[in-house]
């Protein structure tokens, strides 16, 4: 079914009960559509919904430095209080009553914030899995969990040069060993990776890279 055109008027049955004819809420949306319930106070049955897919926004600062990354409700938020301005949409709609707006990819404050120096990336999980391509470093496969190779209880440090991204299995079969120990050798020495923020916004949108 094609999301940009507005959903037919459709017959639902339930349970036996009296068969009533909605409409469905027209939405936009190329990035796909989710289906929710919600009770319908006037007959008493459940309707199916379709809610539009939210995804986050990318904040820059009004010198065009990106800043962080919030989820779009909270931009929208922003561009109500006429804090920052939409650079990108995503195409979906944030609809109320008497208001439309398009849900925010890329917003600009209208203020410059002043943003501390830090000497190296902030070091979080979804930082190790941007670094390190999402793929375990043992073994290749699908990255589920951050490993120290020296563990921590044998002195091992949480720093950029002891922590990979590691699957499940290898996490496991590692425990709080050495991989020599249990035969394990790393696809790439882990290291301090220079662009900080990129990796701190883990897995980037289209509308984004134009402004990192």
């Amino acid at each position: 079914m094609d999301p940009e055109a507005s959903f037919r008027r459709t017959r639902l049955t339930r349970m036996g009960m009296k068969s009533v004819t909605i409409q469905d809420s027209y939405m936009r949306s190329p990035a796909g559509l989710r289906l929710a319930l919600a009770p319908d106070s006037t007959w008493g049955v459940v309707i199916l919904a379709r809610v539009p897919i939210v995804g986050r926004s990318l904040v820059l600062n009004a010198t065009q430095q990106p800043l962080a990354v919030v989820p779009a409700r909270r931009a929208v938020v922003l561009v109500l209080k006429e804090k920052a301005d939409v650079v990108a949409s995503n195409g979906i709609l944030f609809r109320s009553e008497r208001l439309e707006v398009p849900a925010p990819s890329v917003v600009r404050l209208r203020y410059f914030v002043r943003v501390p120096y830090r000497a190296r990336a902030a070091l979080t999980r979804r930082a190790v899995f941007a670094r390190d391509g999402w793929t375990c470093q043992y073994c290749g496969r699908a990255a589920e969990n951050v490993d120290h190779v020296i563990p921590k209880s044998r002195g091992g440090e949480h720093a950029w040069e002891n922590v990979v991204a590691a699957c499940r299995r290898c996490n496991s079969r590692k425990e709080n060993r050495l991989p020599a120990d249990v035969g394990l050798i790393l696809l790439r020495e882990p290291f301090v990776p220079k662009d900080g923020l990129k990796l701190s916004l883990g897995r980037l949108e289209p509308e984004w890279e134009a402004y990192l």
